[in-house]
């Protein structure tokens, strides 16, 4: 937390989340984890459940652990043990997980991938890979560059308005009576939509 603070351009709340460390840019939803605490989790069987309720979350879920090998030697789980969790969390539940040493880097990776989720959302940079097949999937997948934007809300903006042109061209009003879509959502895909680059974080 002191790590995020220390950053001029963020501003850190601080409140109860129902799942996960951190929610950045209201998108992106973050478990921190030490190796100390992700070995013992796998130890005690709470992994997995903890990961399903995480990819879950409307948000973009993401892992970061925290630490070096050498933290995991008291607990008796082999680094085996350790790259299978963390496969099964990437490949089964769809959570990416990012790896950093300490506190700071934890801070500093949370605010990379805001910022870049604020590039792409732009048009600065192409998001290359995965390429959706289906008109409803590309769809999503347009939406889902927005801020605070996740699967679930996609559907339900394309559910009410039919087409991305019509989701662009919402009054915010119309917006707002879409589950989910408080006012400060819609200002950020205001902001992206027809402001040009918005610092988000």
């Amino acid at each position: 937390m002191e790590s995020l603070k220390s950053f001029q351009d963020v501003d850190v709340d601080i409140k109860r989340l129902s799942i996960g460390d951190y929610l950045v840019d209201r998108r992106f939803i973050f478990e921190r984890k030490t190796l100390q605490d992700f070995s013992v989790s796998i130890v005690q069987g709470r992994l997995f459940t903890q990961a399903q309720n995480l990819a879950k979350y409307d948000c973009h879920p993401v892992m970061i652990l925290e630490g070096t090998s050498k933290d995991i030697a008291e607990y008796g789980v082999s680094r085996e043990a350790v790259q299978g969790a963390m496969i099964t969390i990437s490949i089964t539940y769809g959570i990416p997980i990012l790896r950093a040493k300490d506190g700071d880097e934890t801070a500093r990776l949370m605010i990379m991938t805001a910022r870049q989720a604020v590039r792409i959302a732009s048009g600065g940079i192409q998001r290359h890979g995965y390429h959706p097949k289906g008109k409803k999937a590309r769809q999503l997948f347009i939406l889902q560059g927005l801020p605070g934007i996740g699967r679930k809300r996609a559907e339900l903006l394309i559910e009410k308005f039919g087409t991305i042109e019509a989701v662009v061209n919402a009054k915010s009003e119309d917006l707002a009576s879409v589950y989910g879509m408080g006012d400060k959502t819609i200002e950020d895909i205001k902001n992206v939509l027809h402001e040009g680059t918005i610092p988000y974080l």
